[in-house]
């Protein structure tokens, strides 16, 4: 500050230069140009001089005594701002940039830094691009990259799909330790098991912990629900189980429940579906009361229907369904399905019903020659307490559990 009060003081002053004439003339040698550079001094610029002497003395001193007075920032302010515009371009260093262009290769990077640095396509995602533009890095996008190499022909070269990858790490732990479902794309098989691709990661679902016994060529490219069993970032192992995530699932899977599901494939037997993540099989019989010679003539992959549970086999992971039992009318599956799926909670209750009725029937048959149990049956057929007086419209079934057909 002291400085700046210096320049303002010297602006200030008055310089008047003097110029001398000489009397005679000067001697020239050939070839030699006269240089002549005088100034004459006069006691006003004594005095100038005199003052701007004492204006450096007062300057040094004040540089040397106190050199932050007047400064409107403290010198951690200043050191924070340096820190801020200063980044460790080591390699194997976080760095944070801003795209300012692209081209099919990749992404240019100013990295606030002495070089330029440049963004590979395969360096710019964990899974494939075609352009950098395809994931939002567009000119004024900041993020956050890793330094990989250093060359003189592209300055830095930079990578966003490490930077991805350690959060990608982080967020499979912070399930695993949250037990928490998620959806993983099945990319490939092996002896093994399954590959399934799971926030950008690619895990492996051993066949013990699948719930299907769907081979695994039909299988891929479907999204199934996962659970993690183990991630190890150090030993690059994920390891997932579709088993864990389906079990809350199974619980649901009531006979004679209604779910919604999505065709995966047709086969000349009838239709697999997924419901859920659990793969269920809609047979040819099942699917209306009228005959069907050909399953693609009704249902095409990726078709949403609701379908009835018929029976479910959690041992061998087998559910199998219905839609014909869904049907108001014999046939409406093939003429009017839309009539089927609205109508099909109601036409599921009635036949939850007619189960349950069907169940107490074959108990009572049981005890129709059992007097000591303490129950009869009244002229109807209903079961009651011996004696009883039962109301006209006989036993409450709506708490008696569904059984299987």
């Amino acid at each position: 500050m002291a400085m700046a009060s210096l320049t303002q003081q010297l602006n200030g002053l008055k310089w008047t230069p003097l110029l001398y004439k000489p009397t005679q003339p000067l001697k020239q040698k050939r070839g030699v140009l006269p240089i002549v550079c005088s100034i004459a001094i006069s006691s006003t610029q004594n005095k100038e001089r005199s003052k701007l002497s004492n204006l450096f003395e007062h300057a040094y001193e004040s540089c040397r005594t106190a050199p932050l007075q007047d400064v409107p920032f403290t010198l951690d302010q200043f050191t924070q701002t340096i820190e801020k515009y200063h980044q460790d371009t080591e390699i194997g260093n976080k760095v944070t940039g801003i795209v300012f262009g692209s081209d099919a290769s990749g992404a240019f990077v100013n990295i606030i830094s002495k070089s330029a640095a440049y963004l590979p396509l395969n360096e710019a995602c964990i899974r494939r691009i075609r352009h950098v533009e395809d994931i939002g890095l567009i000119p004024g996008a900041k993020e956050e990259f890793v330094i990989i190499e250093e060359n003189e022909a592209d300055g830095y070269l930079l990578s966003l799909r490490s930077v991805q990858f350690d959060l990608a790490w982080e967020r499979c732990r912070q399930l695993q330790t949250e037990d928490v479902v998620v959806k993983g794309k099945l990319i490939d098989s092996n002896k093994g098991g399954m590959v399934a691709e799971v926030e950008g990661l690619k895990g492996f679902v051993p066949f013990s912990q699948m719930s299907t016994r769907m081979p695994g060529e039909e299988i891929i490219e479907m999204e199934i629900p996962l659970k993690f069993v183990e991630v190890d970032e150090e030993e690059s192992r994920l390891v997932l189980s579709h088993r864990k995530a389906v079990a809350g699932i199974q619980a649901q899977l009531g006979i004679g429940s209604v779910v919604t599901g999505t065709v995966q494939s047709l086969k000349p037997y009838g239709a697999f579906i997924d419901i859920g993540g659990i793969s269920g099989l809609l047979h040819v019989s099942q699917i209306s009361h009228d005959r069907i010679s050909d399953v693609e003539t009704v249902l095409q992959p990726g078709d949403i229907l609701k379908v009835m549970i018929l029976s479910h086999d959690r041992e061998r992971g087998r559910v199998s369904l219905s839609t014909k039992k869904l049907e108001p009318t014999p046939g409406d599956m093939i003429r009017n399905p839309t009539l089927v799926f609205e109508k099909a909670d109601e036409m599921a209750q009635t036949f939850r019903q007619r189960i349950a009725q069907a169940e107490a029937m074959a108990r009572a048959d049981m005890l129709r020659f059992q007097p000591e149990s303490g129950l009869t049956l009244s002229s109807d057929g209903i079961l009651g307490p011996l004696g009883s007086d039962l109301p006209l419209e006989g036993l409450d079934l709506s708490e008696v559990p569904p059984a299987e057909e």
